[in-house]
């Protein structure tokens, strides 16, 4: 039988720069929790100041120890930032989650089971399944992890295009045509040495992402030690637009499952992490690996 955790301390981080409702919804939540809690727990509102901001905060918060729950009022990429930080804390007892304040939160909205003031007040924590990302050769190459999805190709493109732009559904639309009439396929190289051109590769570890699209059936699966893998082999621009279609309505059905995939760029290359643009190198190993049951969360 499991066992309600109580917290010690309770980290609420939030952007207070944020475009939505992130400062107003940290306040709430504090008041909630002061207010339903049955035991005495020191809670703190936490704002970043830059870009990576809440790596340090929760890092922090998590590494003195003990029962502390880090809350990350934010969208999929503040969490990403969040759960890196206590990832990087390495304490066994510290529980992450995530209250959505942004543009995209297919986490959130993917994983939830209750409402989270509910939930904390509980206790009842679940693990499930993470995404690690190394770059390079050797135990000491980067990495970081993903608490949804990791890809690579038209995805990232066009979130690049996105975030050029301005917000709103028509001008939206307009960016992502823009973008993906002159997007190009990318080329990886396997481990057996075998070439694939792709036009996306996504690794999930949640059902569906960007909204709308339905990749797999894996929402029942956040902690089988696996994660999906959904490719686009490289194919005209009429068969993508069809299958992103598919993903938008009927979804993708069931797709192949591993526990890690390994592969190296030719050309540097763009790739999303839950929602956050980043990129890889030329001629560098790429390895993305399940960490099963690494993270520690409620709601």
């Amino acid at each position: 039988m499991k066992t309600a955790r109580t917290f010690e301390s309770i980290a609420i981080i939030f952007n207070p720069n944020s475009t939505g409702d992130a400062p107003a919804l940290a306040e709430q939540l504090r008041s909630e929790l002061e207010g339903r809690l049955p035991y005495a727990a020191n809670i703190s509102l936490q704002p970043t100041g830059h870009a990576g901001h809440a790596v340090e905060l929760a890092r922090d918060a998590a590494s003195g120890g003990g029962n502390v729950l880090v809350i990350s009022v934010s969208g999929d990429g503040g969490y990403n930032e969040v759960v890196n930080g206590v990832m990087q804390a390495g304490n066994p007892d510290a529980v992450c989650a995530v209250m959505a304040a942004g543009n995209a939160n297919d986490h959130r909205r993917t994983t939830g089971t209750q409402p989270l003031e509910e939930a904390i007040a509980g206790g009842y924590v679940r693990h499930i399944d993470l995404l690690r990302i190394s770059k390079g050769d050797g135990p000491d190459a980067p990495s970081e992890y993903a608490h949804s999805y990791i890809g690579f190709g038209l995805t990232p493109v066009m979130a690049i295009d996105l975030e050029k732009g301005s917000k709103g559904a028509l001008k939206e639309m307009v960016s992502v045509m823009r973008t993906f009439s002159k997007f190009k396929p990318f080329e990886i190289r396997h481990a057996e040495g075998r070439r694939r051109r792709f036009d996306s590769l996504v690794f999930a570890n949640i059902a569906q992402m960007a909204k709308y699209a339905t990749l797999s059936e894996a929402d029942h699966r956040l902690q089988d030690g696996k994660f999906e893998v959904v490719t686009f082999p490289h194919r005209s621009k009429l068969r993508i637009l069809l299958t992103a279609l598919r993903a938008a309505t009927r979804g993708l059905g069931d797709q192949p499952s591993v526990s890690s995939y390994a592969f190296t760029t030719l050309k540097p290359i763009p790739y999303q992490i839950d929602g956050e643009v980043k990129s890889v190198d030329a001629d560098t190993a790429v390895t993305i690996r399940c960490a099963p049951a690494a993270l520690a969360t409620l709601g």
